[in-house]
């Protein structure tokens, strides 16, 4: 870049609709890094950002007409490929875009969610002590209808017995996730996505990988409780973390009352 060109930059830079564009698309890529994060996209995301930029460096030289003539050709392809590789991401990206205020989607008294959580942590502690399992989906702003409509209808009031009673050993409904919207049971027996990662500990169950699959296309908060140690796991966006029923606690608090 010549002095020049230099100075025909700064020239530019000094008109606000200049600024204010190169804004607006610093804007649109932050964006697409921030709703692919915690995707396996996010960095394939960025290697297509910085290898766009350097071809459109690349571009401004006058004399490559053979690049200019392969970049030309090669983008409409690029732009019909990229949506088809990355379709599982797009679509969680898509879905997050369109998610409302949690606790407007939830419809839930503040008066009564305390003792939902009470009744909640109550049932997960006793099955953990137990060693009994347990896979519980708590409905976020995406709804889940297409998955409860699969499973047993129950639309009973969240309580300690009705929880325990559902995930005793051997009964019907016990295999399988009961998810809650609101204050409500709103199903059981209900079959998860199972998450597509390679890199898991080989020690996790089917009840973990559907819930990790479970919150890396939804944004519900999944609580599972193993039937093998009675750990009690809390999963959300795609990240399991273990508990403890005052952490459960915690987090469920967070849940029903988002800051």
């Amino acid at each position: 870049m010549t002095t020049s060109d230099l100075f025909a930059l700064l020239e530019r830079l000094r008109d606000w609709r200049n600024l204010l564009d190169m804004a607006l698309v610093a804007a649109v890529i932050y964006g697409l890094l921030r709703l692919f994060r915690g995707t396996q996209a996010v960095q394939v995301l960025r290697g297509l950002v910085f290898i766009g930029v350097v071809m459109a460096i690349l571009n401004q030289i006058q004399q490559l007409t053979a690049f200019r003539w392969l970049l030309t050709t090669v983008t409409p392809f690029l732009a019909v490929a990229i949506p088809v590789i990355f379709q599982p991401e797009l679509r969680r990206a898509l879905e997050r875009v369109g998610r409302s205020a949690p606790l407007l989607m939830r419809r839930v008294d503040n008066a009564n969610i305390q003792h939902i959580i009470n009744e909640v942590v109550k049932a997960v502690d006793q099955m953990a002590q137990k060693h009994q399992g347990a896979l519980i989906v708590f409905e976020g702003s995406t709804g889940l209808s297409e998955i409860s409509d699969r499973g047993v209808a129950v639309d009973a009031t969240i309580s300690n017995e009705l929880i325990l009673t559902i995930f005793f050993p051997n009964t019907a409904l016990h295999d399988g996730a009961t998810i809650i919207r609101g204050d409500r049971v709103l199903a059981a027996s209900c079959v998860l996505p199972l998450t597509q990662r390679e890199a898991l500990d080989t020690q996790m169950g089917t009840r973990h990988r559907a819930a990790l699959g479970m919150t890396e296309q939804t944004d519900a908060l999944v609580i599972v409780v193993s039937e093998e140690t009675g750990a009690i796991s809390a999963v959300r966006n795609g990240r399991m973390v273990r508990v403890d029923p005052h952490r459960l606690r915690t987090i469920l608090t967070e849940f029903y009352l988002p800051k």
